[in-house]
């Protein structure tokens, strides 16, 4: 029999990494290759690694959140977590999927919002599943960041 921790630890990451696979079926392609970027648009290939550990981090943490206490005990918490995902897999088919980098830039805003009530909460029952979601904090502040850059870069055209 798999401990209930172990479960919970693996349900987490099923639910977290289901979002991934949502959000990447929106890549970036020939629109994304066509846009004008910043310099300091970082390389294609640096997303992959950082999203695959973020998500790693944002599953442990939630883990961290539940398991002593159970789903009831941290309902709000759990809630941001499920909200903060849809808007994580949203943002990709608002931004690779319709190629809408205003409307994508409103969103990752909710998201940014979601993403910070989530650490608050978070913090409250357990201080290292907050920490874990500060890269995660600051990965979505640098992606809001770059966004509106490219949104303000090719207004005209999109």
């Amino acid at each position: 029999m798999i401990p209930r921790g172990v479960l919970g630890l693996l349900f987490f990451l099923g639910l977290t990494f289901c979002a991934a696979w949502v959000g990447a079926r929106f890549l970036p392609g020939e629109w994304y290759a066509g846009l004008r970027k910043p310099v300091w648009n970082p390389p294609d290939w640096i997303f992959a690694p950082v999203w695959t550990l973020l998500y790693t981090l944002m599953a442990v943490s939630a883990w961290l959140v539940w398991h002593p206490k159970g789903a009831r005990a941290v309902a709000l918490g759990l809630g941001l977590y499920v909200l903060q995902l849809l808007f994580n897999a949203m943002w990709s088919w608002l931004f690779f999927g319709l190629h809408r980098t205003g409307l994508a830039l409103a969103e990752i805003l909710l998201l940014w919002c979601c993403i910070t009530a989530m650490v608050i909460v978070f913090w409250k029952f357990d201080w290292r599943a907050g920490t874990l979601l500060l890269p995660y904090l600051l990965w979505v502040s640098f992606a809001t960041v770059l966004n509106a850059t490219l949104w303000w870069l090719n207004r005209a055209s999109t």
